[in-house]
């Protein structure tokens, strides 16, 4: 194929791979098994498996995706189905394929969507656990939610106090069963968690790769504090923080998913799925103990509140399209409590010849439905209105939203006063359509759009929220994909913090290395490594480097992830990062770096002061004062064995 789909960050760790058994069992980014990416390697396994199946290319890549994605709508449609009906299970269904940040990021490389569809998995059995009392369905909850701890970490753990107090206040079984039962689940739960941190950590550092994101060089470091902690308290988190400050969502608070970057993304059903949640749960509060219905209710509230609190709260780095693990809470309770609500609506509706206090509950009931479907299609006109000029069928949806919500609102309360059932019944189907028109336009857009994939998935026009200077956020452009092995041109590098791109020849030189000083790279001051986020690498340097790489493992040592995956995609070489992915991993030291270069391991290191990553000064120094500087190549030193001392 002529284009890449997804995250180039990744992608590469995919590639790699496909290229070093080691690579794919450690989730290193590069074949030579230097650093890993930030999460741990089960979404990668997926889409690795899938590539070296098949080979590398982009649909390869997607393929677990786009069955991952479908899986997650064919199964929160069984599961609402099951309590509440067809008609309950195809509204949840329907929903949850139209929340545009869950369109966008299926068709992204990002691991969330298979997080998503574990997550699902660990509820349809908790839910069976609970109707059956059987300890088997529990236990496999508990593999499926340590699955996708081992695709997200700490993210996988959000449901977990709803998993816990449905299944100890719903079980059909007596109390000192589930106790005993969950016991079992939670020591199945932390195997299946821990399983791989424990062997990474147990090998010894040098015999496999830095950990990536970790301040230590170990995974459990990367569960607390830049997957776990750091992701809720910040840079100001006393462990790992690791530069987890970043929030392309806007600031932490209880409006977060409402605002101008998230609002569009997420937040449409919102206001009908909380009204759902009450109403559903007054509407079974006589209900027994174990009553099927109010436990699914439980499970669902308690996965939208748990996610919607984590993700406006959290202050450490935020991406728009982590709220796609919240979608399928709101999906549900749309779906369950939108039938419970109308249902509830057409008994009160028909309350005659009752008694009066009877009556008055019933009609108190039947206004709840038109008032959810008033606020919800008002939100929607606003989230519309926020984006009007953005294209025409953000302004078609604002117009159907703001007909079919009057129509709907009208119909049901004229329906009810006049108790004509077929007026409530299109009032109802005009209910669906106002809720879902605002949503089904923005994921218009995100699945005939392709800058809706990269670092930074997002749907609809541009919100501001994206890196490198947009939603999409592209990490550096894209280069191709076709066959067995990368190819294309050199990524764009739209994320590039501008001035000349890393490793651009300059005008007037040559290809002749010269030993190095700090003066050089006229015009260049002594810096951080590598280029910055997203930065620009040149096809000629690429080539260069394949031309003189002199049989060592990796073809160039850079500063980040980010660069070192353009890299690695464009040459089809391990490429080393320093310093992960926000540069400040302590990767790379001088003391690692020499033993490489003196055994022949690399020969060319980019040291730049553009980006301002700075990962190690000393390594810095000690290239510019021993390596001999490519001139044609900006930033780029070659080092041989004779120049480490």
């Amino acid at each position: 194929m002529s284009s890449i789909t997804g995250n180039t960050f990744y992608n590469a760790a995919v590639y790699s791979g496909t290229k070093s058994w080691k690579a794919f069992f450690f989730g290193a980014l590069d074949s030579g098994s230097f650093i890993t990416v930030d999460k741990p390697p089960f979404a990668l396994w997926v889409m690795g498996l899938s590539a070296r199946v098949f080979g590398y290319g982009t649909w390869q890549l997607m393929l677990p995706m786009v069955a991952v994605g479908t899986g997650s709508v064919a199964l929160l449609y069984r599961l609402v189905k099951r309590d509440f009906g067809v008609v309950a299970g195809a509204i949840a269904a329907l929903t949850l394929t139209l929340t545009p940040i869950t369109v966008a990021i299926n068709r992204d490389t990002n691991p969330d969507p298979i997080l998503v569809f574990l997550m699902l998995l660990g509820a349809a059995a908790l839910l069976k656990a609970v109707r059956s009392g059987r300890l088997m369905p529990l236990v496999w909850s508990g593999v499926a939610i340590g699955f996708a701890f081992n695709t997200k970490m700490m993210q996988a753990y959000v449901v977990l106090p709803a998993f816990f107090l449905v299944y100890l206040w719903a079980a059909n079984i007596s109390l000192g069963r589930r106790v005993r039962n969950l016991a079992v689940g939670t020591v199945a739960l932390i195997a299946s968690s821990a399983w791989w941190m424990v062997i990474v950590d147990l090998i010894p550092a040098a015999d496999r790769p830095y950990i990536g994101g970790s301040t230590d060089n170990t995974v459990w470091d990367l569960v607390i504090g830049y997957n776990g902690f750091g992701r809720i308290f910040g840079a100001s988190s006393s462990v790992g923080s690791q530069g987890n400050g970043a929030s392309f969502g806007g600031s932490a608070s209880t409006y977060r998913m409402f605002n101008d970057i998230m609002g569009g993304q997420i937040s449409w059903l919102i206001p009908f799925a909380a009204i759902a949640l009450v109403g559903g749960l007054v509407l079974r509060g006589r209900a027994p103990r174990t009553d099927a219905r109010r436990a699914a209710l439980m499970l669902w509230g308690g996965w939208f509140v748990l996610h919607y609190l984590t993700f406006s709260l959290a202050e450490g780095t935020f991406h728009p399209y982590y709220v796609t693990a919240m979608a399928p809470g709101i999906a549900a309770l749309a779906g369950a409590g939108g039938v419970m609500l109308y249902r509830a609506f057409k008994e009160g509706s028909a309350a005659v010849g009752v008694p009066p206090r009877e009556r008055i509950r019933a009609w108190g009931r039947a206004w709840v439905l038109p008032a959810a479907v008033a606020v919800s299609s008002v939100w929607a006109v606003v989230l519309l209105q926020r984006v009007s000029g953005s294209g025409t069928i953000y302004t078609v949806a604002e117009i159907v939203v703001g007909l079919a919500g009057a129509a709907a609102v009208l119909g049901l309360l004229v329906g009810r006063f006049m108790r004509r059932q077929k007026l409530v019944g299109f009032a109802a189907l005009a209910a669906i359509v106002a809720l879902l028109a605002g949503p089904s336009a923005y994921s218009a857009s995100a699945a005939t759009t392709a800058s809706s994939n990269g670092t930074n998935p997002t749907a609809g026009p541009g919100t501001g929220g994206g890196m490198g200077g947009g939603p999409s956020g592209s990490k550096g452009g894209a280069p191709s994909m076709s066959g067995s092995k990368p190819s294309g041109n050199a990524p764009s590098g739209s994320g590039s913090s501008g001035g000349q791109s890393m490793g651009q020849p300059p005008s007037g030189t040559g290809s002749t290395g010269t030993k190095a000083s700090s003066e050089s790279q006229t015009g260049r001051t002594a810096g951080g490594m590598g280029g910055g986020m997203g930065g620009q690498v040149s096809s000629a340097m690429v080539t260069y480097l394949k031309k003189h790489q002199d049989g060592a493992t990796w073809l160039v040592a850079v500063a980040t992830d980010q660069t070192a995956s353009s890299i690695i995609l464009e040459s089809g070489q391990p490429v080393i990062s320093m310093g992960g992915w926000s540069g400040s991993d302590n990767a790379m030291t001088l003391t690692k770096l020499k033993g490489l270069v003196k055994s022949g391991k690399l020969h060319y290191i980019v040291v730049s002061s553009q980006g301002g990553q700075g990962t190690n000064s000393e390594i810095s120094t000690w290239v510019k004062k021993h390596g001999a500087a490519v001139s044609a190549y900006s930033g780029l030193y070659r080092l041989d064995a004779s120049d480490v001392s």
